[in-house]
């Protein structure tokens, strides 16, 4: 019988191994590129709660403080992108009404994905107001009294789909999740770049308030309306007041009452150890569309601050984690203890040094967001730069329109009281002429 040669073909089952060897070399290589070089610090993963991990915790606590806390669930989208926020309100006396003699105080944590310290601020400040947890060498018994007259709202995770990004590796990233910066998106001198520019630290987005979490914030400032807000960030130790776009600070007593209570805490605290000014003049570089910015100039927000929590000056610019959040048991519990407490120093001292009057004047709550736990659906357009700019003039100009309201009311008023003045004159006249007559 004749030999049969087989044909010089690859057969099927080597083609489809070759296949799968390449698809795994690309695989490797693609894991390779997000493995975190060993001279960059990871997340410590014993010492920080994941993102998730934080938000289960916190529903617990206030599904076990019912009578001091509610938790509200706001969800906004804009052009196919959502963001969801968690904003947690503390009432030591819930279930009575707000007169409006109440200071309120709104906290911001976790505005930068990778500043993953300051939501763990908030998580044991929150026990610190509701279970008393223990801040060493401290009497938290003292604080009651303090605790009944405010109302204190607090945003522990800002940004949600940021901080997801850096816990899956992207640890130097502190934008949101489609890349905008959303400490540059807010209205207040938006889009100006410095010449240091750097889009991966500073996008401001493709138009004023572009982003749902700076959506959800504005629209946080116009219901609460409160007399503190403190935007919580690491990166440094410091204290800082407005400005941002600039290297000044506001003018007249609006600014001394604020570098007034930042001073006291900083000498009462902090052995004056901490920066205390504006935050254009103190950091070094200016930043354009802040949030603090907005917050006194349009939301006029009688003390908004910005508080710098923690850095590590001598990290790797490169070794992003270490430089923003400590990275050892002992720092860490330091930090902890030692912001939960500034806070505490912080509401005793603006209790103390906000004038009645402008308390009052502030008006009792409104509810944008519900006290109660509901969820507040919200679904925003993103608007163009002249909308937004009209917008802004609203804001800026519905203070005059009030003003120049009052002024007409009152003159109508003189206007009518003369005019009825002048018509009893008359008539007496003409009633004493006909008497003579």
């Amino acid at each position: 019988m004749a030999r049969t040669s087989a044909r010089p073909a690859t057969p099927l089952l080597v083609r489809r191994l070759q296949a799968l060897a390449l698809t795994l070399a690309l695989a490797a290589v693609a894991s390779s590129a997000r493995k975190i070089p060993d001279s960059i610090t990871p997340i410590s993963r014993d010492l920080y709660h994941s993102s998730d991990s934080i938000l289960r915790e916190i529903k617990a606590l206030v599904a076990r403080n019912s009578d001091r806390l509610t938790m509200d669930t706001v969800r906004a989208s804009n052009k196919g992108y959502s963001a969801e926020m968690f904003v947690v309100t503390f009432n030591h006396a819930k279930g009575t009404v707000d007169d409006g003699s109440k200071i309120k105080i709104m906290l911001s944590f976790g505005q930068h994905g990778r500043e993953l310290i300051t939501s763990e601020v908030a998580l044991s400040l929150l026990y610190v107001l509701t279970e008393k947890r223990r801040i060493a060498g401290v009497d938290l018994s003292s604080f009651e009294k303090i605790l009944e007259n405010l109302v204190i709202k607090v945003v522990p995770m800002e940004n949600f789909n940021g901080r997801k990004l850096v816990e899956a590796g992207e640890l130097c990233d502190r934008r949101n999740g489609r890349g905008v910066d959303l400490n540059r998106n807010w209205s207040v001198d938006w889009g100006k770049k410095e010449k240091d520019y750097n889009p991966f630290e500073e996008d401001p987005g493709t138009a004023r308030f572009s982003e749902p979490e700076a959506q959800i914030m504005q629209e946080l400032s116009k219901s609460f309306k409160p007399h503190i807000w403190v935007n919580v960030h690491s990166g440094m130790e410091a204290l800082f007041m407005p400005y941002d776009h600039k290297n000044t600070t506001p003018d007249g007593a609006p600014s001394q009452l604020m570098r007034s209570l930042l001073e006291n805490l900083n000498r009462r605290h902090f052995q004056d150890s901490c920066l205390v000014g504006s935050g254009g003049g103190a950091v070094g570089y200016l930043a354009h569309g802040t949030t603090t910015d907005y917050l006194f100039d349009v939301a006029k927000v009688p003390m908004p601050f910005t508080f710098e929590i923690y850095g590590d000056e001598k990290a790797s610019t490169d070794d992003c984690f270490k430089m923003f959040n400590p990275v050892d048991k002992t720092t860490f519990d330091r930090v902890i203890n030692k912001w939960c407490m500034a806070f505490l120093i912080l509401f005793e001292e603006g209790l103390r040094i906000l004038p009645g009057s402008q308390v009052a004047s502030q008006g009792a709550l409104d509810n944008w967001v519900p006290i109660g736990g509901e969820i507040l659906e919200r679904i925003a357009d993103q608007k163009s730069g002249s909308e937004n700019r009209q917008l802004e003039g609203l804001d800026l100009g519905m203070q005059e329109l009030k003003t120049y309201f009052r002024l007409f009311m009152l003159s109508t008023f003189l206007l009518m009281f003369m005019f009825c003045s002048r018509i009893s004159k008359n008539r007496n006249r003409e009633s004493d002429e006909q008497s003579i007559a």
